[in-house]
């Protein structure tokens, strides 16, 4: 490497290249939501709490995928379709790698004290990191890994309630499983790119376990159960019909998710991945606030 490509700068770009920091949206969102719900109905908003959830959201993800990186560091290098990801490329060494994952581990761990005197946020962060962490050696035993990492995911919601209000509200259990079925549903359709890679390495997958055309229809099925959930949702919450009608918006994206992508053709899964599920949980957390702001 050259001296240009090794400044500080450019190895942090890199790290964030490595974690896909862009890839933060699929949750963050959702976290932010619930936060907004509980400081209009339950608790009073401080600034300290906004810090804790951002930095709890962001590390706790950094490790997560950084491990990930990590683990799969030998199965990236002989997957075509990874072997330029940044263990295998070069770009970044595993020490490097495992290195951020500790950091990142102990940091969401410290970022927990940032709501005491709530202590629960704390008690709890190691077993939700490992958690976060173990979704990574699934797949070696397991075709459900999809839905550990939707789990992982779904629990951004919940958590943040915790960590504000140490209660659950009963509705956000609804929002969870939407986003449990959503996140599930997505990840298969990204796996099926991996489908026959997964079958040679023993791997166990969805598309690989079950073939790609089934496993579209039950990443299907998975998003219709994601609609009915975010409809139970908005009913129980105490959103009202702005956020109702961003559910409809989100349907109709997620059949045109499942229009784009086919046991055929499967060049825009990529897109299906990350720019329709962008808009989708964005648009989510936008007519939220919304609807909290212009209907209370």
């Amino acid at each position: 490497m050259t001296t240009a490509e090794t400044t500080p700068t450019s190895t942090f770009k890199n790290y964030l290249g490595l974690i896909r920091f862009s890839h933060t949206i699929f949750a963050l969102p959702f976290a932010l939501l619930s936060a907004a719900i509980a400081w209009v109905t339950q608790v009073e908003f401080r600034l300290q709490d906004l810090c804790g959830i951002l930095l709890c959201m962001v590390f706790a993800r950094t490790a997560a995928m950084a491990f990930n990186r990590y683990a799969d560091r030998k199965l990236d290098a002989e997957n075509p379709r990874t072997k330029g990801r940044h263990i295998p490329a070069g770009i970044l060494s595993a020490r490097q790698v495992l290195g951020l994952t500790i950091f990142s581990g102990l940091a969401f761990i410290a970022s927990t004290l940032l709501f005491f005197p709530n202590q629960t946020p704390l008690i709890l962060s190691v077993p939700v990191l490992l958690f976060l962490l173990g979704y990574s050696y699934v797949k070696r035993f397991s075709m459900w890994a999809h839905y550990w990492l939707a789990a992982a995911l779904m629990l951004s919601p919940i958590a943040t309630w915790i960590a504000l209000t140490g209660t659950v509200d009963p509705s956000l259990w609804w929002l969870a499983a939407a986003i449990f079925f959503w996140v599930g549903g997505f990840d298969i359709i990204y796996a099926c790119q991996d489908a026959e890679f997964d079958r040679k390495a023993g791997l166990f997958s969805i598309p690989a376990r079950i073939g790609i055309s089934k496993a579209l229809k039950l990443a299907a099925i998975s998003h219709f159960l994601c609609a009915i959930a975010l409809i139970l949702f908005a009913w129980t919450s105490p959103l009202s019909w702005l956020f109702l009608a961003s559910v409809i918006v989100v349907a109709l994206l997620l059949i045109y998710e499942h229009a784009i992508v086919t046991p055929q053709d499967l060049s825009r899964a990529g897109i299906a991945f990350f720019n329709i599920n962008a808009i989708i949980s964005i648009g989510l957390f936008l007519f939220g606030i919304a609807d909290l702001w212009l209907t209370r």
